[in-house]
C-alpha cells in the first residue's frame, strides 16, 4: 500500500504532515505534477513542489 505524505508550513509558521493513503488521490496528484518530479517521487526521493515537501512511500 502506497503513502503518499505532504509536508508543509501553515502561515503562522506551524509545520504539518498529510498522509495520504487513498490511490485515487494519490493518482489524481500525481496527475497534476510534472513528469520529472512524478519520476523523482517514484523513485522514494523528496520533492518539493510550490513550497510543498512530498514523497511517495510503497
Amino acid at each position: 500500500m502506497a503513502v503518499l505524505i505532504r509536508q508543509y508550513k501553515l502561515a503562522t509558521g506551524r509545520s504539518v504532515e498529510d498522509r495520504i493513503t487513498e490511490q485515487d488521490r494519490i493518482e489524481r496528484y500525481m496527475g497534476m505534477f510534472p513528469r520529472e518530479d512524478v519520476k523523482q517521487l517514484q523513485d522514494g526521493k523528496k520533492v518539493t513542489i510550490e513550497k510543498d515537501v512530498w514523497q511517495l512511500l510503497s
